[in-house]
């Protein structure tokens, strides 16, 4: 089995949680996701099977979309709701003063990493060292949050503690952003402090939410042996590239590794490349119609 799975992960299940289930149920051992969510998040998580895990990095490296829920005046030691509170302020903000502030937060910034995050300092996870109650410095990382917008219908002026403003926010943003961090530095800028209250990933790269399977539709798939009705091929991920077909001759050139060439003249840039028959052979860049291999995808018979 080759291609990929885009799943709606629930919530309170870990990235690692839908491979672990899924490689029982489908009955592969070569898979893998395209990009970690927390568990309270849920969403779009693409999984890919078999020979199309060769392509889940560029699925880590693309943009995502999120819906997200900030709520104010809370402050907590993970930057969710799920965390210890470390502040609880009454407070009153208006949508004008949200706002004002996420300009502060869109285009090329710099995010300091939380300590409940997976990076490594000397070995160690930052969150196994954050659940021992250390606090260690972070260098702040380049991000890019390309669309951060907010629906200023949900915000909720209120001195009440038990009744907390909260805003639904939008974000398109690059790899590497944490979006709790995101809410809790949107809240620090308000004065009030924020945390993120609930997460939705509703795009990854080409895919959105729309083409996505709960857990139990990809189960009951496998049960009626249809799962090919939702098994998305290798080179969807790659949809948005031209595609460009070679010949039978050039395409044996590609699958052993050399430089081939393309049957027309084509602009320099980054294409599907497949062979005469409509085989998906590999993602290429094109120099002067000269076709090198940034990724194959070939089927290898031993």
């Amino acid at each position: 089995m080759n291609g990929i799975i885009i799943v709606d992960k629930p919530k309170d299940w870990t990235s690692h949680d839908v491979i672990a289930k899924l490689r029982g149920v489908l009955r592969q051992k070569r898979i893998g996701h395209g990009g970690t969510l927390d568990p309270m998040a849920t969403g779009v998580l693409p999984v890919f099977i078999g020979r199309a895990t060769r392509a889940a990095e560029f699925c880590e490296n693309a943009d995502k979309e999120y819906i997200a829920g900030l709520t104010l005046g809370i402050v907590t030691d993970t930057q969710d709701i799920t965390g210890n509170v470390l502040d609880n302020k009454n407070i009153s903000v208006t949508a004008e003063d949200l706002i004002a502030v996420l300009p502060q937060f869109t285009g090329a910034i710099k995010q300091i990493p939380p300590m409940f995050s997976a990076i490594k300092k000397d070995g160690k996870k930052l969150y196994e060292l954050a659940r021992k109650g250390m606090e260690i410095p972070r260098a702040a990382r380049d991000i890019f949050i390309s669309k951060l917008e907010c629906d200023t219908g949900t915000v909720l002026l209120s001195q009440c503690r038990e009744n907390r403003p909260s805003v639904t926010l939008r974000i398109v943003c690059s790899k590497g952003t944490y979006i709790r961090t995101l809410c809790h530095d949107i809240g620090a800028a308000l004065g009030c402090g924020g945390t993120l209250s609930s997460l939705r990933r509703t795009g990854a790269g080409v895919y959105t939410i729309e083409t996505s399977h709960t857990m139990d539709d990809v189960i009951a798939a496998q049960l009626s042996d249809s799962v090919s009705e939702i098994l998305l091929p290798t080179d969807s991920i790659f949809s948005n590239y031209p595609l460009i077909k070679i010949s039978t001759e050039e395409a044996k050139k590609a699958k052993n590794g050399a430089l081939c060439v393309t049957q027309a003249p084509v602009e320099n840039g980054k294409y599907r490349v497949y062979a005469h028959d409509g085989e998906f052979l590999l993602l290429g860049e094109v120099t002067d119609n000269k076709i090198k291999t940034i990724k194959s995808f070939f089927e290898v018979y031993q």
